[in-house]
């Protein structure tokens, strides 16, 4: 029998010992693991049930009324989006829309954008009926909501209502900070509509201006939140608004449903398509002819 130094045998409970401790923290290590998977398995499910529920906040259908025809884009840059539209029937000759863009993104941007979309009122009771708010009185009243909340964080949006008039073909639109519309003619001219407004959130009696636009035959009319210039922008570029107005100009003999499908494939091929930099959404007014 070999007869082991009493150093080597405290030597070799020692190893045991430290390999006991290592067996320990391994397992705890797992544990902490499995806890963690835990609850990041718990927050997808939670913020992919968000992701739906937004979802069905959104028009199932987007009503046509006359010539009025509408397609739309929605691309949130994480589970959910920041930005929010909807497409609302006012009455027989009227039609509504508008798109608001919270700051931010992620959870926070979504539920503002809720709030405001519950606190958009676009019609008013009066004796024997009622009238519809005008664009720049429906922001003007979202806008005082929002700041009377007084919310922790500095919170605020940017947003465009506007609404059309089937038979007559009249638009009118409030805008709060929101990129310019743009209103593509038959013939290829691209043309910014250009109203003021500042941002919502911001000052209390901020006033916003209607802007009065008669469509015709053959238009198309461009609303979009500022991360489709976003999109077609690079690392130099904050954000590409002639790019973006190319890519409509040279689409402009297309049918509507065809830009906005060659708009998404564009965006579906740029870098960082899988994780955009910026929520995406966009409506296309068609005047049928």
């Amino acid at each position: 029998m070999v007869d082991i130094p009493a150093e080597s045998l405290a030597r070799i409970d020692q190893l045991q010992a430290e390999i006991t401790d290592l067996k320990d923290e391994v397992n705890l290590l797992r544990r902490r693991d499995e806890t963690l998977k835990f609850y990041m398995h718990r927050l997808d499910e939670e913020l992919r049930l968000a992701a739906r529920l937004q979802q069905d906040f959104l028009p199932k259908m987007l009503p046509q009324i006359g010539p009025i025809h509408f397609h739309t884009i929605f691309r949130p840059a994480g589970y959910v989006s920041g930005d929010l539209y909807d497409v609302m029937r006012l009455d027989e000759a009227h039609v509504a829309f508008y798109m608001v863009d919270a700051v931010g993104h992620g959870l926070p941007a979504a539920l503002l954008t809720m709030f405001i979309k519950n606190t958009l009122v676009t019609k008013q009771l009066i004796p024997g009926g009622y009238r519809l708010l005008n664009p720049g009185e429906a922001l003007a009243a979202v806008n005082r909501s929002l700041i009377e909340q007084n919310l922790t964080q500095a919170t605020f949006a940017t947003a465009v209502y506007g609404i059309i008039n089937s038979k007559t073909l009249e638009c009118r639109f409030a805008r709060a900070g929101h990129p310019l519309p743009m209103l593509l003619k038959p013939n290829g001219l691209l043309t910014d509509l250009k109203s003021e407004g500042s941002l919502l959130g911001i000052f209390p009696d901020e006033v916003f201006g209607d802007y009065h636009l008669q469509l015709e035959p053959g238009d198309r009319l461009f609303v979009y939140s500022d991360g489709i210039e976003v999109a077609f922008a690079d690392d130099q570029t904050p954000a590409d608004t002639h790019q973006w107005r190319i890519e409509l100009q040279n689409r402009a003999n297309l049918p509507t449903e065809q830009i906005l499908s060659e708009i998404s494939g564009l965006l579906d091929r740029e870098i960082g398509s899988l994780t955009p930099r910026d929520d995406l959404s966009l409506i296309a007014i068609d005047v049928t002819r």
